[in-house]
């Protein structure tokens, strides 16, 4: 139904495409063809068909625009992520486990290093 669907989107495009390549913004198109009044369809008449097949057109493509997101077509494992999947191995793997030490420890917890000032040549001698 999902394809059908967006079938049908491509095609309504297409329609509307034609129809507003046909008209024509100063009241000119398709109608201008019309030189005689009385045509079955004269030049009202056409630009109100154009009108009405364009808003029409236009209300379709919303109508199946809409309802193609009710098919969309659905994975089975979609329900979890694949970071909530990894977070979830890693805690039932080993649940104890420490977390590893990135090196962010603060002053209190790093070890002391005591570094002594190199002797100069003023404190050898004496």
């Amino acid at each position: 139904m999902y394809v059908f669907i967006s079938i049908m989107i491509v095609l309504v495009s297409l329609c509307i495409i034609l129809i507003v390549l046909v008209q024509n913004s100063k009241g000119g198109g398709l109608a201008a063809g019309f030189s005689s009044s009385n045509q079955i369809m004269g030049v009202r008449k056409t630009n109100d068909f154009l009108d009405k097949a364009t808003w029409s057109l236009a209300a379709v493509l919303i109508i199946l625009s809409v309802s193609v997101s009710a098919f969309i077509p659905k994975a089975e494992s979609a329900n979890e992520s694949a970071i909530e999947k990894q977070v979830n191995e890693a805690s039932t793997v080993n649940p104890n486990a420490v977390a590893p030490d990135f090196g962010t420890a603060t002053k209190s917890e790093a070890p002391a290093t005591t570094t002594e000032a190199p002797a100069t040549s003023e404190t050898k001698e004496k």
